[in-house]
């Protein structure tokens, strides 16, 4: 099945076709044709699966685009606001559909304007809530979207959605989306929708299919050789590092940019424009690695993301989900590769049978493997390199002086530097200490008696910790929480980020 079977207008299919998109994810197959039908609907599905297409395209093709404010999105974070309005501009451009973000922490006049303009608003509660109260708006949708119920229930702003649908006209088309289903969301949804069909991607379509999902082992010491190991060997385009804390964030962006990568971090405790700068630099390519904690994982839109790193596996299997989610979009291959510890064994299988994946257990290349594949990559790029005037004047100004031999063997040294392999050879757990590991849990037992970071391998480019526990980035990773819990806010920019202290309760969005 293609989006062209939808039978979509032809602007918005031409929007679709710019995008890049092909074949309709799980929850867009089934989700599209119920909208289309102006059916009231619940959709159950993680950040990731491709839920904002799956309502938008549908709407935007229904919509007049002359009436105002047609559409009202309401999304529990900042973050996610802008990337959901930019994901819905650029599908409404063609057909003329503006959008408006709103959220606090913004001017009130500023964002009065650009709903003016717009035929979709996207808005967080408690903006939205505010500007409905004090009568600066007067809006009738004719589409309402709740997105991220759930994330809006634990966020607190229960109260504010059930004010917020007394001003909206009974007569609409109302959408809800939720990773998971309390009753606190059920009871709403009985409340907010008339009739509603019911859609729910099932665990063996919560990962794309297109991602494909490995983990290392390796002693806690050793994180920081892995992940320079393994970036040279998978040479990503594009990719986001997932830690757990914020000072884990801060430790591995300097370490990062250090070892010669275009590298920022972003998580709770910046403020609002440097996340923002930050986001708009991945997004324009500036920056080649976004390290983040959760606070990234939900709603982060950038299609080119080749590879996701979970530097420590998260808390629980949902985060999974929303982390490696932000890669393998738009139709494209993903890659997701754990860094994981003999201890964190239960966490991997937890995760395998929570989401059906399939995360296949690996080696980490040792120094020979990296710098063969760097060499076969160098002599592609020789082989498909043009010959250009400048090129060759080079050669003829240096003939003067060398050989031909020789101005060979010279340039060839100047490349064969990027096929240098730092660290030791090599780093982590063998084939064979991995499967005695498989079966230890098979026999009942649990993490590893080689606790002591007495592993293969040993680059310092980072952590040294005997004992398995990082001591520069504030995790203790003895056991299986790796790190402890006070990497993020809980305010409302948090945007999934499950790290508890050393931030404010700024639940209004």
């Amino acid at each position: 099945m293609t989006f062209k079977d939808f039978n979509f207008k032809e602007k918005l299919q031409q929007s679709i076709d710019n995008a890049g998109f092909k074949e309709p994810s799980p929850i867009q197959k089934d989700a599209i044709p119920v909208v289309l039908q102006g059916k009231d609907m619940v959709g159950q599905a993680q950040t990731g699966t491709g839920k904002t297409a799956a309502f938008g395209l549908p709407i935007i093709n229904m919509m007049k685009g002359n009436a105002g404010v047609e559409t009202i999105v309401i999304v529990p974070t900042r973050e996610l606001a802008m990337q959901v309005s930019d994901e819905l501009f650029r599908f409404g451009k063609n057909s003329g559909m503006n959008t408006a973000t709103v959220y606090g922490g913004q001017s009130y006049s500023m964002q009065l304007k650009n709903i003016d303009r717009a035929s979709i608003i996207v808005a967080t509660p408690g903006r939205l809530i505010d500007l409905l109260k004090t009568k600066k708006i007067d809006i009738k949708p004719s589409f309402v979207v709740l997105d991220e119920a759930d994330e809006m229930l634990d966020m607190g702003f229960l109260d504010d959605i059930k004010e917020i649908f007394n001003y909206f006209p009974k007569e609409r088309q109302t959408l809800l989306f939720s990773a998971t289903m309390p009753q606190a969301i059920k009871k709403l949804a009985q409340n907010i929708l008339k009739d509603p069909a019911f859609i729910t991607v099932t665990k063996s379509e919560m990962t794309n299919s297109k991602i494909t999902q490995s983990f290392y082992v390796v002693n806690e010491y050793e994180r920081d050789d892995a992940l320079i190991r393994l970036y040279d060997f998978k040479n990503p385009e594009k990719s986001i590092i997932f830690c757990r804390t914020k000072k884990e964030v801060d430790r591995l962006s300097t370490f990062l940019v250090s070892q010669g990568h275009m590298a920022k971090g972003l998580h709770g405790d910046m403020e609002q424009r440097q996340r923002e700068e930050v986001i708009r630099s991945f997004k324009k390519g500036d920056l080649d690695v976004l390290i983040a904690t959760d606070v990234a994982a939900r709603g982060l839109d950038v299609n080119d993301v080749s590879h996701v790193f979970n530097y420590h596996l998260p808390f629980d299997s949902e985060s999974y989900v929303h982390r490696i989610g932000r890669t393998g979009r738009a139709g494209k291959d993903g890659v997701a590769v754990s860094i994981v510890t003999p201890h964190e064994f239960r966490m991997i299988q937890k995760i395998q049978k929570d989401t059906g994946g399939k995360l296949e257990a690996k080696v980490i290349p040792n120094i020979n493997s990296v710098k063969e594949k760097k060499t076969n990559t160098l002599k592609s790029k020789i082989s498909e390199q043009k010959v250009y005037d400048s090129g060759m004047e080079l050669v003829e100004s240096l003939k003067e002086e060398f050989d031909l031999l020789t101005i060979a063997h010279k340039l060839a040294s100047i490349l064969t530097n990027a096929t240098f392999v730092k660290g030791s050879n090599y780093i982590g757990k063998s084939e064979t200490d991995i499967e005695r590991l498989f079966e230890r849990l098979k026999d009942g037992g649990g993490g590893d008696r080689d606790s002591r970071g007495k592993g293969r391998g040993g680059y310092r480019g980072g952590n040294r910790n005997s004992r398995g526990g990082s001591r520069s980035g504030g995790s203790r990773d003895g056991g299986n929480r790796s790190g402890n819990r006070s990497g993020g806010s809980r305010d409302g920019n948090r945007s999934g980020s499950r790290d508890r202290s050393s931030g404010s309760r700024n639940n209004r969005g």
